[in-house]
Parts: structure tokens; sequence; C-alpha cells
């Protein structure tokens, strides 16, 4: 895992397919609201009220850090972000998964997936994707990188 943490354009190669994976999401639930907050209320794990605001406000936020993680910008931000939605995916489909329930996981097309060990597999594959590029070394093809300070006080 240390080497992949070194080759910048594995990091590179991971950074933009997880933008266009969720950017890619992103499209049909900003389309169409009233049908991801159906796919949200099958898996039965939040509050009626939260329902709507999160078909509303999840989707933009996955359009931003794709196009953040796409463009290399606020990159280190970006994956922090993704990592936590796709704990959050790993969670919900988890126990959906575990109470045995037999429903469309909502992550891309409206009629998808249903929810499975395949779906926390792949989802397992992003986390680890995304915590390599917050965990990058070399900032490659990135604008605005952060800069890190050393021990001595030194920048990068």
């Amino acid at each position: 895992m240390a080497a992949l943490l070194h080759n910048r354009w594995v990091i590179f190669v991971f950074r933009i397919v997880l933008g266009i994976v969720f950017v890619y999401a992103s499209f049909d639930k900003i389309r169409d609201p009233a049908a991801f907050a159906g796919n949200i209320q099958n898996y039965q794990f939040l509050p009626y009220g939260l329902t709507n605001l999160m078909a509303i406000f999840l989707p933009w936020v996955e359009l931003y850090v794709g196009a953040c993680l796409i463009l290399g910008v606020f990159v280190d931000g970006a994956a922090i972000l993704s990592a936590g939605m796709v704990v959050m995916f790993i969670v919900a489909i988890g126990q959906a998964v575990g109470r045995g329930l037999d429903i469309d996981c909502g992550c891309f097309k409206q009629s998808g997936s249903t929810v499975g060990l395949d779906l926390l597999a792949r989802d397992v594959v992003w986390l680890a994707m995304s915590i390599l590029v917050w965990r990058r070394e070399e900032k490659t093809m990135e604008l605005f990188p952060k800069s890190r300070v050393d021990e001595a006080g030194q920048q990068d």
C-alpha cells in the first residue's frame, strides 16, 4: 500500500475514476430528487424528515466532490468527503443486507443494482481509493495543492 502512495499516476487515475463515479452518480439524483428520496426511504435507515433533505443535498455534494477530484481543485477535502460518503454508503448498504432488504441501491440510475455483498465490495474498493488519494505523497496535476509543513518548519 505504501508503494501506491508514491506512484503519482496510480493516484491520479484513482482520483479521476472516483471523480467520474461521483459526477455520474449525481446526475439522475439531481434530475429527480423525489425518486431518489424514495430510494433513500427504502433503506428504512433515516427518519422520514431527513429523507427529503438528504435527497436534495447529497447529489450536489457528490457533484461538487466529483468535479473537484477531476479538476484537481481542493483534492484533500474532496478525498475526505468522498471517503466519508462511501463509509455512509457502506453502513447503509450493510444494514440493508443484514436486515435482508431486497431494494434498489439508488446508487446511479433510479432502477439499478439491488443491494448485496457485491455492492459492499465495490464500495470498499472506492473507500480504499479515496483514502489513497487523501494520503498521497505527490500532488499531480492539481490546482491549489495543500502544502505540508515539516517538523523543522520548512514548507514543501
